[in-house]
């Protein structure tokens, strides 16, 4: 009787839509990769969803709660697999974010976005207060930090900031001082000056390519030029799959990872991209409804904590392929070729599924 009803109360609705932008994506990773040397990547990518739905229903058959009493551990085997990066992980394109795991390379710091979802709803629930104080703050700012430092000395800049979401809508959902916020917005001024002298020379760059990148058309600036070019050439309905210039003549760089929205543009229009972007909003608006339903505030935390991480993860990548953005190299969820990111993605839906299947199951 509870596996019936644990089938009959699953969101369905939120796994469909996932699974619908992942079918975007594989359509657009196979015509982006056509003829190339990751002609290999859109099945690759098919059986990676098929992984991450296997883990998607065992985190949703695991009690919240059990999980959010494991934290401490999770939390310093997290931090333990980000040192083990720097001994053993494989660098590309000068990052050192993989570590090899039989015959496959994970990134770590993709499945630390899960363990700092759990963390920030097990801290600011065992709290049982209305409003935050300072000590708590520092205290929840110092453990979100160590591994957002780890991260950023691979270095991994975008997935660094991909961690503060989660700690920004914590604060806020359990009670903010207008006094901490102004304090907090004012410490970020100050603090942005001096972070430039702490940036790679190539993240640099970036920052000067994203105010100009004509500045450096045929080097720092290339990407964002050939992603513009690309979206606005998809027009109102798109050149058709396997008929985008940009895309399919190579002009577009790492059309299937971090620019899959630019060739997505170009070959669906503006028509695909309403209909992406409505998906998303969907997947989004499922997530908060198992929020507002959750029986009690672990559970809403860890719903909001994954639709705050998510949201993050769509306005910065789609911000970043029409010129809006800094070139960060976050995915777009579901849709970006990859193993670690979408088995994240899913194991974080699982969890949400996982506060909603509690409200039925004694």
């Amino acid at each position: 009787m509870a596996a019936y009803r644990s089938i009959r109360d699953f969101d369905w609705v939120l796994l469909i839509v996932a699974l619908g932008i992942c079918g975007l994506g594989i359509l657009q990773i196979y015509s982006a990769t056509r003829d190339t040397v990751w002609h290999d990547a859109w099945w690759k990518q098919m059986i990676y969803i098929l992984v991450a739905l296997l883990l998607m229903w065992i985190i949703t058959r695991i009690d919240y709660h059990t999980l959010l009493g494991q934290v401490p551990v999770l939390y310093v085997i997290s931090v333990l697999a980000l040192v083990a990066t720097f001994i053993i992980g494989k660098t590309v394109f000068g990052s050192r974010r993989w570590i090899p795991v039989a015959g496959f390379h994970l990134q770590v710091s993709e499945f630390v976005k899960l363990v700092l979802v759990l963390l920030v709803a097990r801290y600011l629930t065992e709290l049982k207060t209305e409003q935050l104080e300072l000590a708590d703050l520092l205290k929840l700012g110092g453990l979100i930090g160590i591994p957002m430092a780890l991260v950023m000395k691979q270095p991994d800049l975008g997935t660094a900031l991909t961690y503060l979401p989660v700690l920004v809508a914590g604060i806020f959902l359990a009670g903010l001082r207008w006094q901490y916020a102004a304090a907090g917005v004012l410490v970020c001024a100050l603090v942005m000056p001096v972070s430039w002298f702490l940036l790679k020379d190539y993240q640099k760059a970036r920052l000067v390519s994203f105010v100009d990148p004509n500045q450096d058309p045929k080097g720092t600036g290339y990407q964002v030029i050939q992603s513009r070019i690309a979206v606005g050439s998809g027009g109102m309905w798109g050149r058709g799959v396997t008929k985008g210039t940009q895309t399919q003549y190579r002009f577009l760089p790492v059309p299937h990872t971090d620019f899959i929205f630019s060739a997505f543009a170009e070959e669906h229009g503006f028509v695909g991209v309403v209909f992406s972007l409505g998906l998303y909003f969907l997947l989004l608006m499922q997530i908060v409804q198992n929020a507002q339903m959750a029986t009690d505030r672990a559970g809403m935390y860890i719903c909001m904590g994954v639709a705050a991480l998510l949201l993050f993860h769509v306005l910065v990548n789609v911000g970043m392929v029409v010129g809006r953005m800094p070139v960060t190299g976050i995915p777009l969820p579901l849709m970006s070729s990859g193993g670690s990111n979408i088995m994240s993605v899913f194991l974080m839906l699982g969890l949400v599924n996982n506060v909603r299947l509690r409200r039925f199951i004694s």
